[in-house]
């Protein structure tokens, strides 16, 4: 259940111009982190499991880098 919720995440990284269409789309929860993670983001897979980000590089050529996978309960 978590690999086919990364493969379809990783979709929609792929498609999405930039971080302001993740914002966008209430249901991923994506958010900054703070404290040790600043710098990262975060958006959901499942009820457990999260997606960590980071963003490397300046518009249009701006990458998501995947961080890791966290259990969040």
């Amino acid at each position: 259940m978590v690999v086919r919720a990364f493969r379809m995440r990783m979709q929609q990284i792929r498609a999405a111009p930039d971080e302001r269409t993740f914002h966008q789309l209430r249901s991923l929860r994506f958010e900054k982190l703070k404290g040790n993670r600043a710098g990262q983001y975060s958006m959901r897979l499942n009820d457990q499991w999260r997606l960590i980000l980071k963003f490397e590089g300046k518009s249009p050529d701006k990458v998501a880098v995947i961080v890791g996978i966290d259990d969040y309960h």
